[in-house]
């Protein structure tokens, strides 16, 4: 059975044991697992008549035969230009990439059977986790900062899950959160601190590898807050190279708004880690960026992220807030209604010609609705 292993010291602890972060340096728990090797192996072939979801990786995923499933995974991959295509994760059963995690993180839980399942979230995480643990019949608290946008509040609501709205930024709802998550029969469905979450996230690369006839584009770019998406990717990319299905991982291009960029700037000064926090700093305001999801001003993985990004020969972008809102127009204009964080990365690499290049499109438009324009 897989374990919980801490990247920084080591510290194991058993799956069962709901401990949601290491508990020596109380840092984000990585998944002892490795793919397992059928004597067919993964292969194109292999995957023909498999269930049509993300669940089709079987041999990759640290669980299977899933009893939550809403069918999610498997997301249309169309052409933008000559070189970039798009994936269209907002067409998940809830609207965003955040159901490829989500439903390891119920499915998890279904099987530990918990007294209680919390989360903390801007919104599209709150919204998956909501929803999965309504289909797994697991009460579930979503602790959400003010001002998050009501579509999603909404959506968290009506899948039967308690609110909890926090004064305050997206780091003061996770305080809130983990605040409660050591409270005994407590699972923390947490899509930062919880591997198999990431473990839900490779799929988009598995499916990027399965429509490209078992090969990937030169570079694949994601926005990247917390960088769950970006680290998940990184995951995929080892275990196929590491199966012989891949012969070179392409680069991770790692997009953050201008406004809100303490990876970037970490990255181009060539820091390992981001600098230590000062108490005279204040909290970082979403409210200063369109893309609200990837306003993280000290993501937990910071250090793993800028790790994975260098070592794919990949590089970090920003995006300006009326690069943002122009990116969004223009996807429009072109038949995708995506919300402002899951247009960044368009806004970023929308106009390369020299390399082919993957963009997720995260999240629906109708989740947050459309950018105002500048006054």
């Amino acid at each position: 059975m897989p374990m919980y292993l801490c990247p920084q010291d080591g510290t194991r602890a058993a799956i069962t044991d709901l401990t949601w972060c290491c508990p020596v340096c109380r840092g984000p728990w990585d998944l002892d697992f490795e793919p397992r090797r059928s004597p067919a192996g993964l292969s194109l072939n292999s995957l023909t008549g498999r269930v049509n979801s993300l669940w089709r990786y079987e041999e990759v995923l640290p669980l299977s035969s899933p009893a939550v499933s809403l069918g999610e995974g498997r997301t249309p991959l169309v052409p933008l230009t000559d070189t970039v295509s798009a994936k269209l994760d907002f067409l998940m059963p809830t609207l965003s990439f955040k159901d490829r995690g989500a439903v390891m993180l119920a499915e998890l839980a279904r099987r530990l059977n918990p007294a209680r399942v919390v989360a903390d979230s801007s919104g599209n995480a709150g919204t998956a986790v909501a929803a999965y643990c309504a289909r797994a019949s697991l009460p579930c608290t979503v602790y959400v900062p003010e001002g998050t946008s009501a579509k999603k509040t909404e959506q968290i609501r009506a899948h039967g899950a308690r609110l909890k709205t926090v004064p305050g930024d997206r780091e003061a709802a996770a305080l809130a959160a983990r605040a409660v998550a050591d409270e005994p029969g407590t699972f923390y469905a947490s899509h930062v601190f919880n591997p198999y979450f990431l473990h839900g996230t490779k799929t988009y690369v598995y499916e990027l590898w399965e429509d490209l006839g078992g090969r990937l584009p030169d570079a694949i770019a994601v926005p990247v807050g917390n960088g769950t998406l970006l680290l998940g990717a990184a995951l995929a990319t080892a275990e196929l190279h590491a199966l012989g299905l891949i012969e070179r991982r392409p680069a991770l291009i790692a997009v953050q708004a201008e406004a809100v960029s303490p990876l970037a700037s970490a990255f181009h000064a060539g820091a390992r880690e981001l600098p230590a926090a000062s108490t005279d700093t204040a909290p970082t305001d979403a409210a200063l960026t369109l893309a609200e999801g990837i306003a993280i001003p000290r993501p937990p993985r910071a250090r793993q992220i800028l790790a994975a990004v260098r070592a794919s020969g990949g590089t970090f972008l920003t995006v300006s807030e009326d690069r943002i809102r122009e990116a969004q127009l223009d996807l429009a204009a072109r038949g995708f209604y995506v919300e402002t964080t899951g247009v960044a990365c368009w806004a970023a690499v929308g106009g390369w010609t020299d390399r082919s290049v993957v963009v997720p499109l995260c999240g629906a438009g109708l989740k947050t609705g459309l950018a105002a324009p500048r006054e």
